[in-house]
């Protein structure tokens, strides 16, 4: 199965990705781990990459493009995967249609973790805190939030035109959050 989860950041879209990887035997694919990855080995890709994370820019679309279509290539992604942090905006959108086509796959659902700003924010303030993340201070995060809503929110209609748009309160606690996803992913296994 594939899956996608979209939601602000803070909405637990990667606590969510790992239960549903974990429960049901498919990768999570989180691009802005891969993109920290990259980062942290101190590539070349990632010395590129590291000032524009740190303003809460966006990575260049061709670019995330390949870093998917790549890791969909590897077998463990051959039976479904959990895609995080991607598309987010319209034209990442379109590029992610388009190859998913190429490789012969649909997006079966798409989640949208619906929580308010505030409830993002403090989730986001306290991994700074507990992971002593340099990218989550509040400046950064009320931009991160401030082009979710003009750039990747909008997406959801973009993906309720196909019919599997599936939408989770995500201000709940971890568990009640996963016993609705889990419902609607049995919902959907039957169709």
């Amino acid at each position: 199965m594939n899956i996608l989860l979209l939601g602000p950041q803070g909405s637990g879209k990667g606590t969510q990705a790992k239960r549903i990887s974990e429960e049901y035997g498919v990768p999570h694919i989180a691009t802005g781990d891969m993109l920290r990855t990259a980062i942290e080995a101190d590539t070349p890709l990632g010395r590129q990459l590291k000032p524009i994370l740190d303003s809460g820019r966006l990575v260049s679309d061709e670019l995330m493009i390949q870093l998917i279509r790549n890791r969909l290539e590897e077998t463990d992604a051959a039976e479904g995967f959990v895609l995080d942090g991607f598309p987010r905006t319209w034209a990442q959108a379109q590029a992610l249609d388009r190859m998913l086509r190429e490789i012969g796959r649909d997006m079966d659902v798409v989640f949208e973790l619906q929580t308010s700003d505030d409830v993002s924010t403090q989730r986001l303030l306290k991994r700074a805190e507990e992971e002593s993340r340099a990218d989550d201070t509040p400046e950064v995060i009320a931009e991160r939030l401030a082009t979710y809503h003009r750039e990747t929110e909008p997406l959801v209609e973009h993906y309720r035109t196909s019919g599997n748009v599936v939408g989770i309160h995500a201000d709940r606690s971890i568990n009640e959050v996963f016993s609705e996803i889990q419902d609607a992913l049995e919902q959907a296994a039957v169709r």
